[in-house]
């Protein structure tokens, strides 16, 4: 049985486009929030726990739609290089060499300890042996869409790439219906990493299912150079060609593309999620964010994973999402903070389609986070626009998920969080040892 929780004495934003409830409360029954209301009105309640939200901010959860997050490990091990160097002589080998179910669990666990203290409460996750990446979100208590990858060469768990899509039916299969937490979904890596074949066979996985699409799309200026038999002149129209766009097709990246690459995208219903740090660092490019989102095509916002990122903080992400968006049009108003934190919130929500997350509203799954509001940055807060330019993943206090506390003053309650770190700095000496062996 789940707790009755009752947020008491906080200020409360439902959503990002609404105004601010200046103080109030939440009620939190069977892992839904029952009743939202002004504080002049507050039930009673004796069987509840209790949260006083004074000088904090209640506001729903943030949406990291596109992470890799077993790759925390490779967190600050090849930066400053771009992404085909990156990728090809960094990413692969260590991946080849490092990757298992137990560098999996541990590495995505403490992934989700870096998520949920900086106020994120779902999380799209892409890679590998993902029964481990599942297994370690939901030990956690965050709420997780977990796709496992598919290319066409041997992968960690799948050596025959001939059996590629049959682990993925099996993952998924295994997982459906399982666990309320737990979304499995269907992850081809690229289209330069994945014949037109194979893509079209994990397409038709994820349709048979009913589950999510996810696929890396023109984040390099040279990708449409390196696609796999293309069938057309962009990766946007490769994928077109094959009939893979749709509502239930999420392309993360989509740094280069031309207006044609837009009006599909328009026209197919697809999803975007932009990786505005990753793409930066990397330097692969700024997104056309605000042009999608004045085409109507739903985009989320994603950190990618810590190894081109470094970190998994999405009040940064949101903060230089607007920025960037200003600067690549030269108008202060392109892409307001509101809008970003849709992008983290209620458009997440869409594109992965999990019903009844994105927003405070009754009969919603409770996925709420209380920002503490009393830092100097922080003062005076005037309304939301605060939380994209100034606010820190450090400033949450407590994070709820499906009406589960996880994070209680700023402290992980769910495991514990000095092993996990433990565990991965043992993984990270032992590949720095075998690193530094192949170097003398």
């Amino acid at each position: 049985m789940r707790e009755t929780i009752i947020i008491k004495n906080a200020a409360i934003l439902t959503d990002s486009m609404a105004s601010l409830i200046a103080r109030g409360y939440l009620k939190i029954v069977g892992g839904r929030i029952c009743e939202i209301g002004d504080m002049s009105v507050i039930p009673q309640s004796e069987d509840a726990v209790i949260i006083n939200g004074d000088g904090k901010l209640a506001m729903p959860g943030l949406i990291n739609s596109h992470n890799h997050c077993a790759m925390t490990l490779f967190r600050g091990l090849a930066d400053d290089l771009e992404l085909v160097t990156w990728l090809q002589e960094h990413i692969f080998p260590a991946e080849a060499a490092h990757v298992k179910e137990e560098m999996v669990y541990w590495c995505s666990q403490l992934a989700a300890a870096e998520m949920l203290l900086s106020g994120t409460t779902t999380v799209a996750d892409g890679y590998f042996l993902s029964n481990s990446a599942a297994r370690a979100c939901r030990d956690a208590g965050l709420r997780a869409v977990v796709g496992h990858g598919i290319i066409d060469f041997p992968a960690p768990g799948v050596p025959d790439p001939t059996r590629n899509v049959a682990t993925v039916e099996r993952f998924i299969d295994s997982w459906v219906g399982r666990d309320p937490l737990i979304t499995p979904a269907v992850f081809a890596h690229s289209p330069y990493t994945c014949s037109p074949a194979t893509l079209v066979a994990a397409k038709k996985l994820a349709c048979d299912r009913g589950v999510r699409f996810f696929i890396h799309l023109a984040e390099s200026k040279h990708e449409t150079d390196m696609l796999l038999d293309a069938r057309s002149t962009s990766p946007v129209r490769h994928l077109n060609a094959l009939g893979l766009l749709d509502s239930g097709t999420v392309c993360v990246h989509n740094v280069w593309l031309d207006d044609e690459d837009l009006d599909i995208l328009e026209a197919t219903g697809a999803a975007v999620v932009t990786c505005p740090q990753s793409n930066l660092k990397l330097a692969s490019g700024v997104a056309r964010v605000a042009e999608m989102i004045d085409r109507g095509i739903t985009v989320g916002l994603g950190t990618d994973g810590c190894a081109s990122n470094n970190n998994l903080d999405m009040f940064r992400e949101m903060d230089m999402l607007a920025k960037i968006q200003k600067l690549q049009s030269f108008e202060a108003t392109a892409l307001p903070a509101r809008q970003a934190l849709t992008c983290a919130t209620a458009a997440g929500a869409d594109l992965l389609d999990l019903e009844g997350i994105g927003g405070l509203v009754v009969g919603n799954r409770a996925d709420i986070i209380l920002v503490e509001l009393k830092a100097p940055h922080l003062t005076p807060f005037y309304n939301a626009d605060l939380l994209v330019y100034s606010t820190k993943g450090s400033d949450v206090a407590t994070v709820i998920v499906d009406g589960k506390i996880v994070v209680r003053d700023r402290k992980i309650i769910t495991f514990d969080l000095e092993t996990t770190c433990s565990k991965v700095k043992e993984l990270a000496l032992d590949l720095m040892e075998i690193q530094q062996s192949k170097a003398s």
